[in-house]
């Protein structure tokens, strides 16, 4: 069987760790979907490591790690990651395994990806620059460059028709950046992913669940920036709920078990789009601060505001989520006053579904108030010494969004989680 770790708002929720503490138990973590547009966060004896592509369970030499189909690939960073890995003495050659239908990102994807982006002014989506979206839509035009071409004799060929094909798009773009180090840069790294295992990834995958092997898919990004059910066009480019597992690594909907969940006790977002419960106050830049709310992969601040529950028991309702997993529960210890939205006003309307558009919309949130715990939980071990303001604030959520909270991160440490 299949057990899914997703994140259930706009990313970012540290899904990194908790599919590094969860790691232990399976015998493979594998990758579904995005690209290097993730940034997992991870601390390794006491190092701080934020990996883009490779599974999060690649430091547990035990565990297989696979990058699946639904995944678009950067070789390039794919490299660096190795080299981060390898210094903590890992053998990712030994335990990494990438699927031969992996899409390729080019260099001019991510040339396309900032073309676009400048053109759109005053509307940028917030995308990453690092060539996601237009790779993804090659993969939807029946143009892309797959693993699995790298060892095809007409591969130069096949590069070249796609590099003329996405250069005049950048002539419309009026887009004139030398990008020949990128390439350069490339095709060194090209040479460097043709040593590694790549496989045949679906049969890979089913083989390994054939023999009772326990299986860990890994998101990326969040629900809220799903393709088709997040908060549109403010979205990545591939599917970040559970159902993007199946396509995403070839196993059929019968094989899912466990989909756990995860969300911050808060909500961020980083990038342009709707965010209705965000704080432009004190108490936002006070969530920035002590949650150290900048991007992994992007360095850029991150919006904060309250936990969106209207948006939560969405995102468990489409996910079909089992468990779930509260992050950063003690970046609130030191709030006094905490505020959780259950329900939007739009057109003086009260709704608690989230509406098609959110961009269309004028959304007024509105709030639950609960007392904040005043508390220092990150020495907690178990759930018993919770305070009990923070059990009541969870108590609730489990209530509204239908699906319980049984896990609670208290501190960025591997360690540092109590199951409830």
């Amino acid at each position: 069987m299949v057990d899914v770790i997703l994140g259930l708002q706009w990313g970012d929720e540290g899904k990194g760790k908790i599919v590094d503490y969860f790691a232990p138990h399976y015998d493979v973590v594998a990758r579904f979907q995005g690209g290097p547009n993730a940034g997992h966060t991870l601390y390794v004896n006491g190092k701080k490591v934020v990996l883009h592509q490779i599974p999060s369970g690649i430091f547990h030499q035990n565990a297989v790690n696979i990058i699946g189909n639904g995944v678009v690939l950067d070789p390039v960073i794919l490299k660096k990651e190795c080299d981060i890995v390898a210094s903590f003495g890992i053998d990712y050659r030994k335990n990494l395994f990438i699927s031969q239908r992996t899409n390729l990102i080019l260099p001019t994807h991510r040339a396309l990806d900032k073309a676009s982006e400048m053109q759109k002014g005053d509307s940028k989506i917030g995308s990453t620059l690092k060539g996601i979206g237009p790779a993804y839509m090659d993969k939807t035009g029946r143009n892309a460059i797959r693993v699995g071409d790298l060892f095809h004799k007409n591969f130069t060929s096949q590069y070249i028709k796609l590099r003329l094909k996405h250069q005049k798009l950048l002539d419309n773009f009026n887009f004139n950046e030398d990008i020949s180090a990128w390439e350069e840069e490339f095709f060194e790294a090209l040479e460097f992913l043709k040593t590694l295992n790549i496989v045949n990834g679906e049969y890979f995958i089913n083989h390994q669940i054939a023999q009772g092997k326990k299986v860990l898919a890994e998101g990326a990004q969040g629900s809220m920036l799903d393709i088709d059910f997040g908060t549109f066009p403010f979205v990545t480019s591939s599917s970040t709920i559970s159902a993007g597992v199946c396509t995403g690594l070839g196993v059929a909907p019968r094989q899912i078990n466990e989909v756990y969940g995860v969300t911050k006790a808060y909500c961020t977002r980083v990038g342009s789009g709707p965010f209705p419960t965000e704080l432009q106050d004190e108490n936002g830049e006070l969530l920035r601060k002590i949650g150290n709310e900048f991007g992994a992969t992007t360095g850029r601040p991150r919006r904060c505001g309250w936990i969106d529950l209207v948006a939560l028991r969405y995102a468990c309702m489409i996910n079909g989520v089992t468990k779930v997993v509260m992050t950063k529960s003690d970046v609130l210890d030191s709030f006094t006053d905490l505020q959780a939205c259950t329900a939007y006003e739009i057109n003086g309307k009260q709704t608690d579904e989230v509406p098609f558009q959110m961009m269309q919309e004028q959304i007024t949130p509105l709030y639950r108030h609960f007392k904040g715990w005043n508390t220092n939980i990150t020495k907690m071990k178990d759930a018993a010494a919770l305070p009990e303001n923070m059990s009541t604030y969870i108590a609730f959520i489990n209530q509204y969004i239908g699906a319980p909270v049984k896990f609670v991160s208290n501190g960025p440490e591997r360690e540092q989680i109590i199951t409830l």
